[in-house]
């Protein structure tokens, strides 16, 4: 019982190093595979008799058990392409093997998951790997703002399809404004013309249209001494038939540290100023718009000094019509459309996917992994948020192999397989032995 038992055991131990030669190869034949996850296998004895004292023993042997280690990272590689994606910490990317297109959905396709991936556009916009990975993301609305979808489902994932030829109108929702007018246009026998100043806008059509503002000073009549330091602003819209959209008297400071600021802004017509922002609600046609004209007291924005009137800086949001002209990932893993006008809009959101136990995931294929049992339930986070690291764009994970500790790995176990052949050849030699008694 007792030599039969040994060579039970080597039989188990040549298993069992044929088991780690296995993960050994695997580790090394993938070892530029980029987001592979090491393979290892754990030896474990196996007891058959533990009674002590009792003058024998009986070798039960040894098994082993192979696993992946899927929280193991890789090293980040940037890359040339904006769409090359890796995760940078815990989580990994949704995507699905393929999508046909006229379906409109997923379909009943399973959602699996991976560390990295080279995506492209394919001749339907559709974003995959050469592999057929497509990668599925939250799309964003017209605005660019991402709606509020399940995060325990996959209810509001959509392929990432992005449309090469498509264009994109920015309208203007605000516009700051700087301008200093002449204080002596406001000074008793001064002429009192006003002065125009046409700022160009765009639709939400993108089309220009303009904001025609006039500024009028008030001319006090004698025998009035003071100047009046105060002025009526009308604004016209040009998409609105050159309505009056808003009018506003303003007044300006004229004491010491303060003066040719703003000190106070009466409405006539039109939206309500708020001081504290310093801004205009406006009601062009198309929506609403924020002019900022300056806080009472505060320096910028209008001002009235000397006798020059000069625009010191206009500013706004939106942009004419534009062509798209690439796209890419930022951290937070949202996809961002940039327009030959410099017009850059949120077209999808890659939220990251997590699991209590990533070592429980069902290893797939293309370095892909599947929900299981083991693994527990998926959520998805936004990138950086809770235990989630961020979205590296032009990046790549490489191999979480170690080609020289595998080499080494390979030394030991070859060595160990040896040494169980040897044990099954001397139980042989005995058992011969054993057999030659008898005669």
């Amino acid at each position: 019982m007792t030599i039969s038992s040994s060579l039970n055991a080597g039989v188990a131990g040549l298993n069992a190093n044929a088991t780690k030669l296995s993960t050994i190869s695997d580790n090394i034949a993938n070892s530029s595979t980029y987001g592979y996850k090491r393979a290892a296998a754990d030896f474990e004895s196996m007891v058959i008799s533990n009674a002590r004292g009792a003058g024998k023993y009986s070798a039960g042997g040894v098994r082993a058990a192979s696993h992946r280690l899927i929280d193991e990272r890789g090293g980040i590689v940037g890359t040339s392409n904006a769409l090359d994606m890796a995760v940078s910490g815990r989580g990994m990317l949704p995507v699905i093997p393929s999508v046909r297109m006229g379906e409109g959905a997923m379909g009943t396709q399973p959602m699996i998951m991976t560390t990295t991936g080279s995506f492209r556009m394919d001749e339907s916009g559709v974003v995959r790997t050469e592999s057929g990975l497509v990668l599925l993301g939250w799309p964003a609305n017209i605005r660019g703002e991402i709606p509020t979808f399940p995060r325990d489902s996959m209810a509001g994932l959509q392929p990432v399809i992005i449309n090469a030829n498509q264009t994109a109108a920015d309208p203007t929702t605000m516009v700051n404004l700087g301008v200093n007018l002449p204080a002596t246009d406001t000074n008793v026998g001064a002429a009192g013309a006003p002065i125009p100043l046409p700022v160009e806008y765009y639709s939400n059509l993108g089309t220009a249209e303009k904001l025609d503002i006039t500024f009028t000073p008030t001319v006090p009549v004698a025998p009035a001494t003071a100047a009046s330091n105060t002025w009526t602003m009308v604004i016209r819209d040009s998409a609105s038939a050159g309505a009056i959209v808003g009018q506003y008297t303003l007044a300006f400071d004229d004491t010491r540290g303060a003066g040719g600021t703003l000190a106070t802004v009466t409405t006539v017509t039109g939206g309500a100023y708020d001081a504290a922002n310093g801004t205009v609600a406006l009601t062009v046609a198309g929506g609403p718009m924020t002019l900022t004209i300056g806080s009472p007291g505060e320096p910028g924005g209008l001002t009235q000094l000397a006798d020059t009137f000069v625009p010191t800086g206009i500013t706004k949001d939106g942009s004419p019509v534009g062509s798209l002209t690439g796209v890419e990932v930022d951290e937070n893993g949202y996809i961002l459309a940039t327009y030959d006008t410099g017009f850059v809009r949120r077209i999808f959101q890659i939220p990251l996917v997590d699991v209590p136990n990533l070592n429980g995931l069902t290893p797939m294929n293309n370095q892909t992994f599947q929900v299981s049992p083991q693994s527990g339930a998926f959520f998805l986070w936004n990138a950086g948020d809770g235990p989630t690291g961020s979205v590296a764009g032009f990046s790549r994970e490489v191999s979480a192999t170690d080609v020289a500790a595998e080499l080494t790995a390979l030394i030991t176990t070859q060595r160990a397989y040896s040494s169980n052949a040897k044990v099954i050849q001397t139980v042989d030699e005995m058992l011969q032995e054993t057999t030659n008694i008898k005669r």
